[in-house]
C-alpha cells in the first residue's frame, strides 16, 4: 500500500491513536512520510521498533516504543545502544524477558542508562508460554525494579499463533 492508501484507510476509522508496528517498520522508507502525514492529520502516533535501527529520523512528536533485545532472544548483539540516548521523555523502552539472565540484563540496562528517569515507561514482558508472568512480577517486586509488567494480551485473547491481531 502507498502512504496515501494507508492514510486513507486510517482516516476511515474513528480513532485518533495510531500505532505503527509489525516486523520492523523502520526498514520501510515510506514509514517516515507516513508518520508525518498521520501527525499532520491530527493523529497521535506511536511507533514500535525492534531497537536495531536508528530512531533519529522519527518525528519528535511520535511516541517511540524501543525494544531492547535481551540475550535470550539471540539478537542482543544487534541493539543500537545510541537509541537509548535519543529517547524523548514521552518514549517507552520494552524488554521481552525469557529467563533470569534476561531479567538481570534488563535490570542492569535500566540502571546503566538511567531509563526510569529518561522514558515515560519501562516495560517488562515475559515470553509467552516460557516465563510465568507471576515469576517475573515476583522478581520485579523483590528488586523494586522501576518497570511495569506488560503481557502480550493478544496471545491471551486469541491463540498465541494468531497473526494480524
Amino acid at each position: 500500500m502507498s502512504v496515501d492508501e494507508v492514510a486513507d484507510a486510517v482516516s476511515r476509522h474513528a480513532c485518533d491513536l495510531v500505532e505503527i508496528t509489525g516486523g520492523e517498520p523502520l526498514l520501510q522508507e515510506d514509514v517516515y512520510p507516513l508518520m508525518d502525514r498521520l501527525l499532520a492529520s491530527g493523529h497521535s502516533v506511536m511507533l514500535e521498533t525492534g531497537g536495531h535501527r536508528p530512531i533519529e529520523r522519527v518525528p519528535p512528536a511520535v511516541v517511540k516504543i524501543v525494544d531492547v533485545k535481551c540475550p535470550g532472544s539471540g539478537e542482543a548483539g544487534k541493539n543500537d545502544w545510541a537509541n537509548l540516548d535519543r529517547l524523548a521523555p514521552h518514549d517507552e523502552v520494552k524488554f521481552v524477558i525469557n529467563d533470569r539472565t534476561d531479567y538481570e540484563f534488563a535490570r542492569e540496562t535500566i540502571a546503566r542508562y538511567d531509563l526510569s528517569s529518561r522514558a515515560a515507561a519501562v516495560l517488562f514482558s515475559p515470553v509467552h508460554g516460557v516465563l510465568d508472568p507471576k515469576t517475573l512480577s515476583e522478581w520485579m517486586l523483590a528488586d523494586r525494579v522501576p518497570a511495569r509488567l506488560q503481557l502480550q494480551l493478544h496471545k491471551y485473547i486469541w491463540t498465541p499463533t494468531t497473526r494480524g491481531v
